[in-house]
């Protein structure tokens, strides 16, 4: 994967993370949305639990984004 589509990915996951963080997202997905979008493990979160899901998926997603930019076999590792 090249530069470009590493930072785009980055963006877009980021931006989903930011969303269920700040701007309500949590709320939105709580029940039995959650199930869908996140994993079937979530079904039964509350909105606080589905955030700090979504702070702790953001911090590790952000750690592996720094690491793709700099490592081409991080990069190629996540198409695997």
């Amino acid at each position: 994967m090249d530069i470009g589509s590493w930072v785009l990915v980055y963006l877009l996951t980021a931006l989903f993370w930011y969303w269920i963080l700040s701007w309500g997202g949590a709320r939105w997905i709580e029940g039995w949305k959650s199930w869908g979008i996140i994993g079937w493990f979530a079904g039964h979160w509350n909105v606080e639990q589905i955030r700090f899901y979504a702070l702790i998926m953001l911090i590790l997603e952000t750690v592996w984004f720094g690491a793709g930019l700099y490592s081409p076999t991080v990069r190629m590792a996540s198409l695997n």
